[in-house]
């Protein structure tokens, strides 16, 4: 059965057919954009009138997140910013640490079994004058209740006394890098990097892996896919054992789950060779609402938690270099072997000398398996200069820039992480253009929130929560940010072929817009308002979530 939607405007981007009227599906499938005069020579087919006075782009594409985003909310919000829930609900930022334990005892108090831990997510210490939050601070909530909260950042976790008792962890002796200590000689309960976060995460709600989801995050994570005009979506980091597979294929593979899932196999707790054996594995288990396969390593952390590589001259305000996720030798195995069996790799960099690092053994690794359309990614990759843009541009990489982070931490970033030239030049949108080097932008969720009309914003506007414009030579146009959330983001992800245009023989994926992207201007896009989407020929309106 043929079906030719009408619209007030179709955006294609498709530079050969840029803007049409209609488009023309049968079984998931485009036939073709044009006139209705056009398509009517595919045959019978029915006029459906429904987006008559909606604009169609192509699904929007968010390259860089991760499905955790649905099964937080379970957990309470202690975020800076106002946030929107998967149901509609906005739930108010926290601005203090004062209000930050109030939510806290708020919602401890509504927990009826004494030994339930009590899991919260999206703290932000930076926002408080870099306050540094300690057990003795969650001890205030409860001593006898295990509590944990993830920071915004997803790299550093606080815990209470009582989830340090229960970990082992509170007691003299203790020498990582990733766990500060008190003048006591015991830990102050902020726990970095996933070496001290996992074995800690089970004791205060985050039993499964802290990256992994449940059947309920994955629909809360679709409905918020719904919201954004999001039709493919990336799991960016996720061990992916056996039964989160067969619970992935089995959500995705029902007909009322509204968007495409590429998830990527996280390097942590496995030796290189396994790394590679398990994404090989994964492959053929690929469905078209499911794509396996794909590796992420992450080598840093966090620039807002100091805990990324920088090159000199470091961090502004003088902190400690950050950490290493990964040894070189490690690194290396994997990026060689990874060429040599054709698995496309995504680096986490956020900090420049871990992207020098990445740089560095990517040229080695081609010299000895040449590849002509690898497509590796540098994810994040926020202090990139021009030499190192250049030279992704000679290595053929591709980057996804954390357009976002302009406006959630550009301030900061400004006054206190990384000073006013370097946080300038963060997320080089404008240099990645000029140098051509393929990109695409996103929003990490669940560290910033789904979005990326709003991430497209960021990067034409590059304002940060204050209002200070920050990197002006950085800022590319709005038809750039559609291209860079669309056809740029499958280009990345080897799936141009498939999506990210309205075209004959691409997939019947839709963002379906009230508003007009292409002229509502710069300032506004952020306020286009997205009516739902079409995926695979399925309508998902936001008003039936």
């Amino acid at each position: 059965m043929i079906t030719i939607y009408a619209a007030r405007k179709i955006i294609t981007m498709n530079p050969a057919h840029a803007h049409t009227t209609h488009v023309a599906v049968r079984d998931g499938q485009i036939l073709g954009s044009g006139t209705l005069e056009e398509l009517a020579g595919w045959g019978d087919h029915t006029l459906d009138e429904t987006f008559a006075d909606k604009v169609l782009m192509p699904g929007l594409i968010e390259a860089h997140s991760h499905l955790m985003e649905g099964s937080l909310w379970a957990y309470t919000y202690v975020g800076y910013f106002d946030r929107l829930s998967p149901e509609g609900e906005m739930h108010k930022g926290c601005k203090t640490l004062d209000d930050v334990l109030a939510r806290l005892k708020e919602a401890e108090a509504k927990i009826t079994d004494s030994d339930a831990p009590m899991p919260a997510w999206s703290l932000d210490p930076i926002y408080f004058d870099n306050v540094r939050v300690t057990r003795h601070d969650l001890d205030q909530v409860s001593s006898t209740r295990p509590i944990g909260i993830m920071h915004a950042s997803g790299h550093i976790l606080n815990v209470n006394s009582k989830a340090l008792e229960l970990a082992g962890l509170l007691r003299p002796g203790i020498n990582h890098d990733g766990v500060p200590l008190g003048t006591d000689g015991l830990p102050l309960g902020e726990l970095k990097g996933p070496d001290v976060m996992t074995p800690v995460s089970p004791f205060v709600g985050f039993d499964r892996d802290m990256l992994a989801c449940d059947e309920t995050g994955m629909w809360k994570f679709g409905k918020l896919c719904v919201r954004a005009g999001v039709t493919t979506a990336t799991d960016l980091a996720n061990k992916l054992p056996d039964e989160t597979v067969r619970l992935f294929n089995e959500v995705t593979g029902h007909a009322g789950y509204p968007a495409r899932i590429v998830s990527l196999r996280y390097h942590h707790g496995i030796g290189p060779e396994e790394l590679i054996a398990h994404a090989e594995a994964l492959q053929p288990q690929s469905t078209d609402m499911l794509r396996l396969g794909k590796i992420k390593v992450v080598v840093d952390g966090s620039i807002q938690g100091f805990s990324a590589r920088l090159r000199a001259p470091g961090y502004f305000n003088g902190a400690p270099n950050g950490l290493w996720y990964i040894s070189p030798e490690h690194l290396k195995i994997i990026l060689e072997q990874a060429l040599a069996r054709g698995i496309h790799v995504n680096t986490h960099t956020n900090g420049d000398q871990a992207t020098q690092l990445v740089l560095d053994t990517m040229t080695e690794a081609l010299k000895k398996h040449p590849s002509a359309d690898h497509r590796f990614v540098l994810q994040h990759c926020q202090l990139a200069d021009l030499a190192q843009f250049r030279k992704m541009a000679r290595l053929g990489m591709c980057v996804n820039l954390f357009a976002n982070h302009h406006f959630y931490w550009g301030d900061e970033h400004y006054k206190l992480t990384v000073g006013p030239e370097r946080a300038e030049r963060m997320n080089a949108c404008g240099t990645a253009l000029r140098e051509a080097v393929p990109f695409t932008i996103h929003s990490d969720a669940p560290i910033t929130p789904l979005g990326p009309l709003f991430t497209g914003w960021c990067a034409v506007n590059r304002l940060t929560a204050s209002g200070r414009t920050l990197g002006e030579a950085e800022k590319i146009g709005v038809a750039d940010a559609l291209h860079a959330i669309t056809l740029g983001a499958a280009f990345t992800l080897h799936m141009d072929q498939e999506v990210g245009s309205i075209e004959a023989g691409k997939r019947a994926d839709f963002a379906v817009l009230e508003d007009d992207p292409e002229e509502i201007g710069a300032a506004k896009l952020k306020d286009v308002r997205v009516w739902g989407t079409v995926q695979g020929g399925r309508v998902f309106p936001v008003a039936d979530l």
